[in-house]
């Protein structure tokens, strides 16, 4: 290999050391970048895939109980775990109705009238956690994305003060090409940044818009689930009548 080769690796050898700390800094925040989206696409791609099949599973049955004992399988589908949890408030609203007697019917339409409002409040509660949930790690590709280049721009320019610095105890070393080395050696650390950069943006915005699908189709389920819960209490309500 030429004198003139480019060698990134010896150029990070020779770089001053913080330059170097700047690179391996990188480094990390590059190796924590790719473990977050390797985690995230795993986990965005079983949900879109469990929820799909979850949807079509419960309206397709439309029978609560077999769509509990199947939400329970699907482990990454946050509308199978929305759905869980609204279910089993619903369970504990109609064991609250059903222990007030025939000559309580209107105490047991109250209070099948509060539970569906605690259902409603219980999904709402549950669609804030899951969106948590996914949106988990996602902020650290957002912050890689801002600060990596300018972590590089900060070692390039410290670098050339050095190599500019150097020339004034180097007599007749004031050409180009005293300084030209540590100058290159200096934009490795702007070229890392921007290598940890652009992947970092790309997976984040990917992400985040996987996820606010995910989050539109949790709000739908929850509206349609609500709307299901207060058809059947209204039809409880016309037979107390």
């Amino acid at each position: 290999m030429g004198a003139e080769s480019l060698n990134v690796i010896d150029m990070v050898i020779n770089a001053g050391l913080m330059v170097q700390f700047v690179i391996f800094l990188l480094l990390a925040f590059s190796v924590g970048t790719w473990a977050i989206i390797f985690i995230k696409l795993v986990q965005v791609r079983k949900a879109y895939s469990e929820s799909a099949f979850f949807v079509e599973y419960f309206w397709k049955t439309r029978d609560f109980s077999n769509s509990f004992a199947k939400a329970k399988q699907l482990r990454y589908s946050p509308v199978a775990r929305i759905f869980r949890i609204a279910y089993m408030e619903l369970k504990k609203l109609n064991r609250m109705a059903g222990q007030s007697s025939r000559e309580h019917d209107e105490a047991a339409a109250v209070r099948k009238s509060i539970g569906v409002e605690t259902v409603r409040r219980a999904l709402n509660r549950s669609v804030d956690m899951e969106s948590i949930r996914l949106i988990q790690l996602v902020p650290f590709l957002a912050t890689t994305g801002n600060i990596a280049p300018f972590i590089g721009l900060f070692g390039t320019v410290w670098g050339i003060m050095n190599s500019f610095h150097s020339i004034a105890y180097k007599k007749g070393a004031s050409s180009l090409a005293a300084v030209a080395p540590g100058i290159s050696e200096a934009l490795v650390a702007t070229a890392a940044g921007l290598a940890v950069a652009i992947p970092a943006v790309i997976a984040y915005n990917y992400f985040t818009q996987k996820i606010r699908i995910l989050e539109s189709e949790m709000e739908s389920f929850s509206s349609d689930f609500i709307n299901i819960v207060e058809s059947d209490y209204l039809a409880y309500r016309e037979a107390a009548k």
